[in-house]
């Protein structure tokens, strides 16, 4: 193996001959040939680690500890050097080289080694303290890694791990909803306790299944819990049949009143998301020990639906202490004042809220004809910092394989090496990814507290040659536009759902290959969705259809992007005659609920960060049913401010805050 010494690359450097010898030792590498012809070239490449890593890798069972140890050392944290031991290690440990494995093993936070190392103890004649060695895995609330197993096995013959503990892990597996903590604990248990635990992870996995066999249950305490979680778990989907089979188990189980009562705040719960006509009657008459925050919060949509005032605001003073301070249930509160002819009471509410940049909080400096209360932060550049951020922490690693297209390599290094950093140090990391045009590392890497408001850095005015002409071209307001992106992918330009959406607007490949045929666009195959030019000319064609649905609404448009227009039209025909804002309350879909609220509020950044002026979120929110068009650079915008000290407290005193500047201006 060639040793170098790391040097300190710059993200810019011209790099284009290294890369050619990275690739062609990398190849050689994968061939089982000798790479080292290339060698020369890579003495100051940041991915040289990566090349001795995987060459050692090819040969791991030859590894030995000292010569894995000089890797680690020459490249201490980096994660090649990581990875790499990782995998020596679970390799001496599937061999039970046990002093291999101690020779190399550095405690840490990876729970599958750290069960190897408590199995090497015990292979060398030691033991195991319980509340120093396994009490804080065993609390963990995710399944045990395998290696645990044969911990867990003399832990039991020992008389460390007993029954009450692990009825303790499996009630707490079964609190979680997570049957595998279930399953893999039950068949430790006494044989007369078994049939148990088994019928908890059934009920938990396969509802419907489980509640056929339940007449044959005994009507002890854990199988009454089985059967009240089946019923739950199945009233999820299916409504109308759970409540069938509560009344084929009533005879056969005597329910205790906490038991009743979750079953019927599920039963409520579901037939409210339907928005069934006894939903409201239901949810209300819930005793108050079996209310939930979920319950009380669908009382509130569904007296929103109904257009019943008086008992919106009932369910709104039922809200859970936490629910009342949401920014939506504050909104929510205020309009149903007004709805009451309380003003008075209705209106402070909206004044606090007109100070907040969120959704909620621009309807609410619309209603009370505020301004709009952006506070933008600034990141000043660290030159010298960045640079040991590149050099210290491996952040080259990151921007290197970004160079070399290989954008999941690029986020793994990224991701690893921002957990080591600093809050300030993480804020130059991003700006870096930024100022670099690898926006979707900025997004995520300014996610909390006072991080959300370095604007320019989390919603970047990338592409917007080309996102002006294709909003143009398709009759949309290319602030929406943007903000569609920005909520789907965050400028993941490779990224890719669990629903098979690919690229920056996330599109199913079928419906690319539809608008693609339509409009005359090349397109051949679900990866051409991930360059960026293909994927804004298919997904701006897209939501203009969905716009033209819709009479051009936006956010009707936004919730047939994310839940598909089936859904939208039977909601539609539900409660179409619903205010907009009610309308979003009463999305019964979670995830297109939040989506309608967030595309909105970044429609506003982005105008902003277009225009310097923001279009009225009331604006974008007509009637269902009545024309809207994408309004143009002439259009009536709102101010921008930022509230000063003095300001907070007098409520009318503002400063202008003006967009922050695109990347490269």
């Amino acid at each position: 193996m060639l040793c170098f010494a790391a040097s300190l690359p710059a993200v810019a450097a011209d790099r284009a001959a290294e890369r050619q010898a990275f690739r062609r030792a990398l190849d050689a590498i994968e061939r089982q040939r000798d790479w080292k012809a290339e060698a020369a070239q890579l003495v100051d490449y940041p991915l040289l680690p990566v090349l001795q890593a995987r060459e050692l890798a090819a040969q791991l069972d030859k590894v030995k500890p000292e010569t894995l140890q000089a890797f680690v050392s020459q490249w201490p944290d980096a994660l090649p050097a990581v990875e790499l031991r990782k995998a020596w290690l679970l390799d001496r440990a599937a061999k039970k080289q046990w002093t291999d494995f101690l020779a190399v093993y550095v405690e840490g936070s990876d729970r599958e080694l750290r069960c190897h190392a408590l199995d090497a103890k015990l292979a060398g004649g030691g033991t195991i303290n319980w509340q120093e060695d396994l009490e804080a895995l065993w609390n963990e609330d995710r399944p045990l890694p395998g290696s645990c197993e044969p911990v867990l096995d003399w832990a039991q013959q020992n008389k460390l791990l007993d029954t009450a503990k692990l009825w303790q892990r499996i009630d707490r597996g079964v609190t979680i909803g997570k049957a595998a903590i279930v399953d893999a604990l039950a068949p430790r248990l006494p044989a007369g306790e078994k049939a148990a635990a088994n019928r908890l992870g059934a009920a938990l996995r396969d509802p419907a299944a489980a509640l056929k066999q339940a007449k044959s249950w005994p009507d002890d305490a854990r199988s009454r819990r089985a059967a009240v979680i089946a019923l739950t778990r199945q009233a999820r989907r299916d409504s109308a049949g759970a409540e069938a089979n509560q009344t084929a188990l009533a005879k056969h189980f005597r329910w205790t009143a906490a038991e009743r009562g979750e079953i019927a705040a599920a039963f409520a719960l579901y037939r409210a998301t339907e928005f069934d006509a006894d939903a409201l009657k239901r949810l209300a008459d819930l005793p108050v020990a079996a209310q939930t925050d979920a319950t009380r919060e669908w009382r509130v949509r569904v007296a929103l639906a109904a257009s019943d005032w008086t008992a919106a605001l009932q369910a709104l003073d039922a809200l859970g202490d936490e629910q009342k301070k949401s920014e939506e249930w504050r909104y929510l509160r205020a309009r149903v004042l007004r709805k009451l002819d309380r003003a008075a009471e209705a209106d402070p509410l909206l004044a606090t809220l007109a100070g907040e940049a969120n959704f909620y909080g621009f309807l609410a400096a619309d209603w009370t004809d505020k301004p709009y209360a952006i506070c933008a932060m600034n990141l000043a550049a660290d030159r010298a910092a960045e640079q040991r951020l590149l050099g210290d922490y491996g952040l080259a690693r990151a921007f290197e394989w970004r160079a070399l297209g290989e954008g999941r390599e690029a986020r793994r290094e990224w991701d690893y090496t921002l957990g080591r950093l600093a809050p300030e140090q993480r804020r130059l990391a991003a700006d870096l990814a930024y100022r670099e045009g690898w926006y979707d590392r900025a997004v995520f890497a300014l996610n909390k507290g006072e991080e959300l408001r370095y604007y320019e850095q989390r919603f970047p005015l990338a592409r917007e040659p080309q996102i002006r002409r294709a909003s143009h071209d398709t009759g949309l307001d290319p602030a929406w536009t943007y903000a569609i992106i920005r909520a789907e992918s965050a400028w993941v330009e490779d990224a890719r759902s669990s629903a098979d959406a690919y690229g920056l607007m996330q599109l199913l490949p079928s419906t690319a290959a539809r608008v693609a045929k339509g409009a005359g666009i090349a397109y051949s195959r679900a990866e051409d969705l991930y360059h960026g030019d293909t994927n804004i000319a298919l997904g701006t064609r897209y939501l203009s259809q969905m716009a033209d649905r819709y009479n051009g609404a936006p956010w009707l448009a936004s919730a047939a992007y994310n839940a598909g227009p089936g859904a939208v039209e039977r909601w539609l025909g539900q409660r179409g005659q619903l205010e907009p804002d009610f309308f979003i309350a009463s999305i019964p879909y979670k995830e297109t609920r939040e989506y309608v609220a967030r595309v909105l509020a970044f429609s506003v950044i982005y105008d902003w960060r277009l225009n310097g002026k923001a279009l009225a979120v009331a604006a974008r929110l007509p009637r269902y049913g009545q024309d809207y068009a994408a309004p143009g650079r002439d259009a009536p915008r709102k101010a921008i401010v930022c509230p000063t000290a003095t300001a907070a407290k007098a409520a009318d005193t503002a400063q202008t805050v003006s967009a922050p500047a695109a990347p490269g201006a």
